[in-house]
């Protein structure tokens, strides 16, 4: 059996072995793999594992031998799903590899923006505090979180983990989600989104992008958050308008915004976004500890190997 990996890179830049991957067949693996190298490259593979790079509908109606793609990511929008079923292609994703690390990150965006921990270091290293009169120092707002409220947009397994983290230094919880009210913990108040955005001290994204979502945070409901209010996202870029994001920053309407993700990735130099004091914006990097991609490793691996025993798990075709 022939696997290609087509963009192993961000998963595993040199730091282990495929060795699982190639005891279970010939494995070919690509750092990165552009849309027009990916016909070629795949071409005699039994299977497929992407995280990133597409395989639409064009490139798969030209691999005929292809019989499973590995999703090395929750996310599965990079599959035509309709022709994969079409021509009988299993395709498996990860799902929850990466809660407890992005729910990490969304708290330390909302940390980083209410103590700017990294802003006072780099003061005391620049000799800002050596030069005052006084034993402390600090010019920007200082919040502190407990009884504030937390508005968490989706209640999967990141946004439960997150509101876990976000309880426990004691703000109170509000939640959109599809799920009855009856399946929250009792202390979390279930709200409508806009009545989210209106109550929410900080609001913060854990959905998959959709097309009915996309831009979801766009003018109309920055409008509704309060004076002051804090956004977060480590979910998908497209969620938000970000145009109207840069507007809410500007204007001092949002205290500050914390991104994981953009509408682009890697951005445009000329993504207002980045220049912003206010936001605080890293690389897509909240699922990156390596704690997260050894799961995601182990998993694919798990994914495969259950596959070739005829009893396919995670099964993105039967979601």
């Amino acid at each position: 059996m022939k696997i290609v990996v087509l963009d192993a890179y961000t998963l595993n830049p040199g730091e282990r072995r495929w060795e699982e991957l190639e005891e279970l067949g010939e494995v070919v693996v690509h750092d990165r793999t552009s849309q027009l190298e990916v016909v070629r490259r795949a071409e005699d593979a039994d299977v497929v594992l992407t995280n990133k790079t597409v395989l639409n509908g064009f490139i798969l109606k030209q691999l005929p031998k292809l019989k499973y793609i590995g999703i090395l990511a929750t996310g599965y929008n990079v599959v035509d799903l309709d022709v994969a079923r079409q021509q009988e292609i299993v395709v498996t994703n990860i799902p929850a590899y990466s809660t407890l690390s992005v729910a990490q990150m969304a708290i330390a965006h909302l940390l980083n923006i209410t103590q700017q921990v990294a802003h006072y270091a780099n003061e005391v290293q620049n000799g800002v505090w050596s030069a005052q009169s006084d034993f402390c120092y600090w010019n920007t707002p200082l919040v502190e979180l407990a009884g504030k409220k937390m508005g968490i947009v989706g209640f999967g397994n990141t946004g439960q983990a997150t509101a876990r983290i976000a309880e426990a230094l004691g703000m109170d919880i509000l939640v959109f989600t599809s799920k009855s009210k009856k399946a929250l913990p009792k202390k979390y108040q279930k709200v409508t989104l806009n009545e989210l955005f209106s109550l929410s001290d900080v609001v913060s994204l854990h959905c998959p992008l959709t097309s009915e979502n996309k831009e979801m945070v766009n003018s109309f409901r920055l409008s509704l958050m309060k004076q002051g209010a804090i956004l977060i996202n480590t979910s998908r870029g497209g969620l938000i308008d970000e145009k109207a994001l840069e507007r809410a920053l500007l204007s001092g309407k949002l205290l500050g915004a914390g991104l994981d993700v953009l509408s682009s990735e890697p951005p445009s130099t000329g993504n207002p976004l980045l220049k912003l004091k206010n936001c605080f914006i890293t690389p897509h990097i909240a699922w990156a500890t390596r704690e997260s991609r050894t799961r995601l490793m182990n998993q694919a691996v798990e994914n495969l190997k259950a596959w070739m025993e005829g009893n396919t798990i995670n099964n993105v075709l039967d979601i």
